[in-house]
């Protein structure tokens, strides 16, 4: 075991791949000389050569294509999208031609899409997103977002063996704000399991990401009135483990989703309706959701807080669910 950060555990569980696998390579924007706008890739170059690092344009889309034409062909790339906001110019490559694929002529196509997202950082509209719920819900593709470090090497490990298109969703709030012990030797974390990361008895929470801490610090405040809240940790949103979650909520009999997502259409709604079909009968009260309004990020420090779901929303939510 080591002690790694969240950002550290990505590169440890790239560069075993890498070291592995001659087949997988790095290609984005800045992740070859300069070693990564976050430097995750940082001395990658000078270990693994120019072809296996490759410094891309400015041009999402072609990182896409580039990507999607060498799976086909048998690789595995690992590409970088600088922030998630920009995948959006590779929408057409990723949801068109990746995701669907397998599909038209039964080939794997091996890719990972390495997305930094998520605010906390006054980065804006452009540099803040969590787009995952657009994804989610495009046949075809998976969506990982991991909010531990153990898991971050594990779930990346897992993601360049997965034979399909993977968006690997890497928090950047947690980068360098979260260190763990981190096994240094190689080992995978299934892809579609959740973990519970609180047990608890009164309420569930289910989150996945940053929110995971959010959560967290909710339910510490909330021992103290007595309230047992458990939290689950979906890790994976597609597949996403829909027997755990709906374990937790037959446990509990109260359901609070809680994500950093806009509202409507977030994948929350989801998770609130699965629960609403499979377990109605359980429940105590309705499942409640904690979201970002359906706004823009702002640039303004105090008007991101606001935007963001921050531990008092999360209190407020699961107080109103105790007493209902």
């Amino acid at each position: 075991m080591a002690e790694m950060t969240y950002l550290q555990a990505i590169s440890d569980g790239l560069r075993t791949e890498m070291r592995r696998d001659d087949r997988v390579f790095v290609i984005g924007e800045d992740v070859g000389v300069y070693g990564g706008a976050f430097k995750v890739t940082l001395g990658f170059q000078e270990e693994f050569g120019p072809w296996r690092v490759i410094d891309a344009p400015l041009a999402e889309t072609a990182i896409m294509g580039g990507a999607t034409g060498a799976a086909i062909m048998g690789m595995r790339p690992v590409a970088e999208m600088q922030f998630a906001d920009f995948v959006s110019c590779a929408w057409d490559h990723l949801v068109t031609v990746a995701a669907k694929q397998h599909w038209r002529v039964g080939i794997p196509v091996p890719i990972v899409l390495r997305l930094p997202s998520g605010g906390g950082f006054s980065g804006g509209p452009f540099h803040s997103q969590n787009p995952e719920s657009s994804f989610a819900h495009i046949p075809g593709l998976k969506c990982v977002c991991p909010a531990t470090p153990e898991d971050a090497k594990g779930l990346l490990i897992s993601a360049i063996e997965d034979p399909n298109p993977v968006l690997f969703f890497e928090h950047k709030h947690l980068y360098r704000r979260i260190k763990t012990e981190v096994p240094e030797e190689r080992y995978t974390t299934p892809i579609g399991k959740a973990r519970t990361h609180r047990e608890g008895r009164d309420i569930s929470v289910i989150t996945w990401g940053a929110m995971v801490y959010t959560a967290e610090e909710a339910a510490q405040q909330l021992e103290n009135d007595g309230v047992s809240v458990e939290i689950i940790d979906l890790r994976t949103i597609m597949p996403w483990d829909k027997a755990a979650v709906l374990e937790s909520a037959r446990k509990t009999s109260k359901v609070l989703v809680l994500h950093e997502d806009t509202h409507t259409g977030g994948f929350g709604a989801e998770i609130a309706a699965t629960i609403a079909e499979e377990a109605f009968e359980d429940l105590d009260g309705p499942v409640r959701r904690v979201t970002a309004p359906d706004t823009p990020v702002p640039f303004s420090p105090p008007l991101e807080k606001a935007y963001i779901p921050q531990v008092e929303d999360v209190v407020k939510g699961l107080r109103e669910l105790a007493e209902y």
